[in-house]
């Protein structure tokens, strides 16, 4: 069983002193092209203009700004999982479960980071970064990036694995999945649950966890 999940804007801060190495993540052999990405997104932030600042963070607060300039490489890292903290992460609540339940998140979790491209929830950590969900950097469009050069390398990943996505839309366009998979919707008074989405695609991954689900006759009972 694997999880696809979305990332969060909101960062916890801090972390470790560790550096972004071609073991960090999943896709080892693929190191190099996540770095190009990485290393043309800080780049760019070290060279922009305010007003492109504001726009690729999705923020006018200038205190926010100022801290999210400067190299990102020399910024302490976070397990994946444990650096993410918006509503769906708040409802997962993964340091409050038990070191098996921890362990099952961070081995079948994939996470589409907006930056990083997908990565293990156990991976060793990326640093607090911030860019706006589908913001393009200086044109490049990032999703596509990743769509284009790790689609072979997860279609390899995922072959014998059951599948639920619980992705919202957007990080749909990193990875289109080439085989039957279950996701969900969450309907109330007959319309689709638009921002509390997150909480829900949280609680379930929690419930996952919690009952160890390895396939999907486990998780249909």
């Amino acid at each position: 069983m694997k999880i696809l999940f979305s990332p969060s804007e909101a960062k916890k801060r801090g972390g470790e002193a560790k550096t972004i190495k071609s073991d960090s993540f999943i896709f080892p052999e693929l190191f190099e092209k996540r770095f190009e990405i990485v290393k043309y997104y800080n780049d760019f932030i070290n060279k922009a203009s305010n007003k492109e600042l504001i726009k690729l963070f999705g923020t006018k607060k200038q205190e926010v700004v100022d801290y999210y300039k400067g190299d990102l490489f020399s910024k302490e890292v976070m397990k994946i999982v444990q650096r993410y903290n918006g509503v769906a992460f708040d409802y997962l609540s993964y340091d409050k479960l038990d070191n098996k339940s921890q362990s099952y998140i961070d081995q079948n979790v994939m996470i589409f980071s907006n930056l990083f491209g997908p990565i293990l929830a156990g991976d060793i950590g990326i640093p607090d970064y911030k860019l706006k969900q589908g913001k393009k950097i200086n044109g490049l469009a990032l999703e596509k990036f990743y769509n284009e050069y790790f689609t072979d390398a997860i279609n390899k990943y995922l072959e014998n694995e059951d599948i639920i996505d619980l992705r919202a839309g957007f990080y749909k366009k990193f990875y289109k999945i080439n085989k039957p998979y279950t996701t969900m919707k969450f309907i109330k008074n007959g319309k689709v649950v638009s921002h509390w989405a997150k909480a829900y695609r949280g609680i379930v991954l929690r419930e996952l966890a919690i009952n160890n689900v390895e396939t999907m006759a486990d998780f249909k009972d």
